[in-house]
């Protein structure tokens, strides 16, 4: 037990303002505030809770909020404080202490907070400094995941455009954002204008955009099927949409491969070099996620990006809750409900379901356990997210032996 004395601390974070409340090692209030948010604020903030505590050391001071990141936490652990997160919903329920007619307001959540933390403080999470390289790549990965949906959103607007005038020309490409798509819509932007385009003029834009599936023949047939029949001006009108969006396609093309060269090189940037001291477990955990089958560029940064601390401390137990493909069981006498969990990361949630969809192509346990499920009558995603539960236990023991998949070693067990 430590001699020297702790305090604790409640910050109800807003977009403009911060409502603290300090309190002693036996609850005794010392003091509360309120700090606009902002450079100045927050220093003032951090200078207030070792000002008025009176502690001779940052690190007395444990401070309880409800977000795990952003510029308050950033603070006061750059100022030396012991910064702890907690679930708004266990926050809700710690409330119900205070006051049982459901009054809510920011003294009152700063308050409870900081009594919560003092007496519960195995309900809240430690943070820590995350690694610079870390917090970069959670960034891009976020921002790569909206320009893909970005680029959905614009191909499927330019898919309804064309449906209008021109169909024909969904029938050459599924993905409609493809670049040797947008050349042969500028080449012939109406049925009119396409069915003049040359055969050699189709082969040198194949060429220059190395499409071989397809040939200038082909493109060439399709591009001359009888138009539909629209009224006057339907075409230009869609034309002049279709160009709008094609300026907007190109752009976010550009900036999604822009976003996955830097996702991995921030994610070659986690494997140290071969100067590193050993010991150090981040060494082997990328090439070691790599390894896994169903694990690609997305996958391996959703995953060092959202759950990097429980990876770190091989907690197989969080990653499940985190991912949400461990079941909630509810339990009360002779009834037994088990049902998804909902509660979990939705980046990670996605990220596990891709992850497992991939995996049962290419991997034969996964495949296998993937279609027993099924013959039990049980849905497609909850036979994704049993595979997937597996591939994460399977990822755990493999990061605390540090080895690598040998899949192999894998069809040696399933042939015994």
């Amino acid at each position: 037990m430590t001699d020297q004395k702790q305090f604790y601390a409640g910050v109800d974070w807003a977009s403009e303002s911060h409502h603290v409340f300090l309190t002693d090692g036996d609850g005794r209030k010392i003091g509360e505030r309120v700090f606009r948010h902002g450079g100045e604020g927050l220093a003032e903030l951090a200078a207030w809770l070792t000002a008025t505590s009176g502690a001779t050391e940052a690190g007395q001071i444990q401070v309880a909020i409800e977000v795990p990141h952003g510029p308050v936490v950033e603070t006061l652990i750059e100022r030396g404080c012991q910064v702890h997160a907690i679930n708004p919903k266990q926050m809700d329920r710690f409330r119900d202490r205070f006051t049982l007619a459901g009054a809510k307001d920011d003294s009152r959540d700063a308050e409870v907070m900081a009594s919560a933390l003092r007496t519960d403080r195995r309900c809240f999470r430690l943070l820590a400094a995350a690694d610079p390289v870390v917090i970069e790549l959670r960034e891009w990965s976020r921002m790569a995941e909206d320009l893909g949906a970005e680029r959905n959103r614009l191909t499927n607007r330019m898919r309804e455009q064309l449906w209008r005038y021109f169909p024909a020309l969904l029938e050459l490409e599924n993905d409609l954002g493809a670049e040797w798509l947008l050349d042969l819509w500028e080449a012939g932007p109406t049925p009119a204008k396409a069915a003049r385009i040359r055969a050699a003029t189709i082969a040198k834009l194949l060429k220059r955009n190395r499409i071989r599936r397809v040939d200038a023949t082909h493109v060439l047939a399709v591009l001359r099927t009888p138009p539909v029949k629209v009224a006057a001006g339907t075409t230009e009108a869609a034309s002049a949409h279709i160009a709008t969006l094609i300026a907007r396609i190109r752009l976010v093309n550009r900036q999604l491969k822009q976003a996955h060269q830097r996702l991995d090189t921030l994610t070659a940037r986690l494997v140290p070099t071969e100067e590193t001291e050993p010991g150090q477990r981040k060494q082997h955990d990328v090439e070691i996620l790599a390894s896994l089958p169903g694990v690609g560029r997305i996958v391996l940064a959703t995953l060092l990006a959202e759950a990097f601390d429980a990876l770190q401390r091989r907690d197989h137990a969080a990653l499940r809750s985190l991912t949400g493909v461990a079941p909630v069981t509810k339990r009360s006498g002779k009834s037994c409900i088990v049902i998804r969990r909902q509660a979990c990361h939705d980046r990670l949630a996605n990220a596990m379901y891709h992850w497992a969809r991939v995996a049962i192509q290419h991997d034969s346990r996964s495949r296998l356990k993937y279609a027993a499920l099924r013959s039990r009558g049980h849905s497609h995603g909850r036979a994704l997210r049993s595979v997937a539960d597996r591939l994460l236990n399977v990822a755990c023991a493999m990061l605390k032996t540090g080895t690598t998949f040998n899949p192999s070693l894998a069809e040696q067990k399933l042939s015994c």
